[in-house]
């Protein structure tokens, strides 16, 4: 079942959805499992999870010299996609990215996950390697999100790469994109950026979902923003609570975004790192409550492996 399809039965209901993310390489399955049985009693419709491009690393080799190799350290999604679905009977929505793929890898990434039936993806473009200061496709592949939503696109309609193939089968991906309240960080502006996301809408796109925020407000604003300029999807909330210390300098530096000064404070304050984890936990409640009761169609959890803490977010808010 498709995601949008999901917001159409729920009749104006919030509902939960929760994202992971793959094990390190030579993990197991066991521990995606051991992060969502703890959730499941919450019934979410469907689960995301990520895709991680590869890394670089530098291998020395005997003869003294240096090795470049790509590594890819979270490798499993489209499995873990599968072990879901049959786990626990629940859609599951995989991440596509740009970076590391070709559009030939692409499309055959895509034939999998149909011939999986699965038929909701998350159109990204993703992040630059680390080491590195700005986003470098890969050579044949996508510069945008956009290009990729507009791939997936075409093969539901039966166009495929290949000009030679005839009758394609027609996939039926419903297909989500990436929302910034607070703009992307490479975005000159909030303008440009809504003007990028609508983009991404009209190329085919069929619901958003935002980057983390701590301020409801921003989402708020937000959303009316893209009402105004004709952006008409659902537009989902992505929510992940703070509960350490170093969090505080961490999370603007690598999301961009901003955290409120009560929140700051609280976490500040707390006299240790249980008071800090309840402290963010209770930020997270609220912001939860006020976005439920305000019409968000779905809170979408950002799990991270700590099932705890969105287990007690949850167990307060639904």
């Amino acid at each position: 079942m498709k995601v949008t399809e999901y917001f159409e039965k729920a009749k104006g209901q919030a509902l939960i959805s929760f994202e992971v993310l793959p094990p390190l390489k030579g993990g197991s399955m066991q521990a995606i499992f051991d992060t969502l049985d703890p959730l499941m009693e919450f019934k979410p419709p469907f689960i995301d999870v990520t895709y991680h491009r590869e890394e670089f690393l530098y291998k020395k080799r005997s003869s003294g010299y240096y090795e470049k190799v790509a590594i890819r350290k979270r490798p499993g999604t489209v499995g873990i996609c599968a072990a879901i679905m049959h786990r626990y009977g629940v859609d599951a929505v995989p991440h596509l990215i740009c970076g590391g793929f070709t559009t030939e890898d692409t499309e055959n990434a895509l034939i999998d996950l149909n011939f999986l039936n699965i038929n909701n993806v998350l159109a990204i473009r993703g992040d630059a390697r680390q080491f590195e200061g700005r986003f470098v496709p890969e050579e044949g592949g996508h510069h945008y999100a956009i290009d990729l939503v507009k791939q997936i696109v075409d093969m539901n309609k039966g166009k495929y790469l290949d000009d030679n193939i005839e009758n394609g089968v027609k996939t039926d991906f419903c297909i989500g994109v990436a929302g910034y309240p607070e703009k992307h960080f490479e975005s000159p502006n909030l303008d440009f950026d809504l003007l990028q996301t609508k983009a991404k809408i009209d190329a085919g796109a069929d619901y958003i979902v935002t980057q983390m925020f701590f301020d409801n407000k921003k989402y708020f604003e937000f959303v009316e923003r893209c009402r105004n300029i004709g952006i008409t999807v659902p537009i989902v909330p992505g929510l992940k609570p703070l509960t350490k210390l170093y969090q505080l300098n961490s999370i603007p530096r690598i999301f961009h975004i901003d955290l409120p000064e009560d929140l700051v404070t609280a976490i500040q304050s707390a006299k240790d790192a249980e008071g800090r984890r309840q402290a963010g936990i209770e930020w997270s409640i609220q912001q939860s409550k006020e976005l439920k009761a305000n019409g968000a169609p779905c809170l979408h959890y950002y799990t991270m492996g700590d099932s705890e803490t969105i287990r007690q977010i949850a167990e307060a808010v639904y």
